[in-house]
């Protein structure tokens, strides 16, 4: 799975869950929930898709490893096996 790969499913199903927001305008360290104004349940429901869709496994304790659009590619990165980008 490469860095695009993971780039575009993170994009994809974020703008899933808020496709009235224009990811190109948002701060890629900034908080998802803040900056999408998304609740807990859209954010869950954000980690759910991306792990059916990667087959990554993400416990509970990581999701705040995945509140920043870099966050979340940096940790899928690193759960898919991919050290470089």
């Amino acid at each position: 799975m490469s860095d695009l790969d993971i780039r575009t499913v993170v994009r994809e199903e974020l703008n899933n869950i808020a496709p009235e927001v224009d990811l190109a305008t948002i701060d890629p360290a900034a908080d998802l929930r803040d900056a999408l104004d998304i609740d807990s349940m859209d954010f869950l429901n954000f980690v759910i898709a991306v792990h059916q869709r990667l087959g990554v496994d993400i416990p509970e304790i990581d999701y705040p490893k995945l509140v920043t659009i870099d966050g979340a590619i940096a940790y899928l990165k690193t759960k898919s096996g991919m050290t470089k980008g």
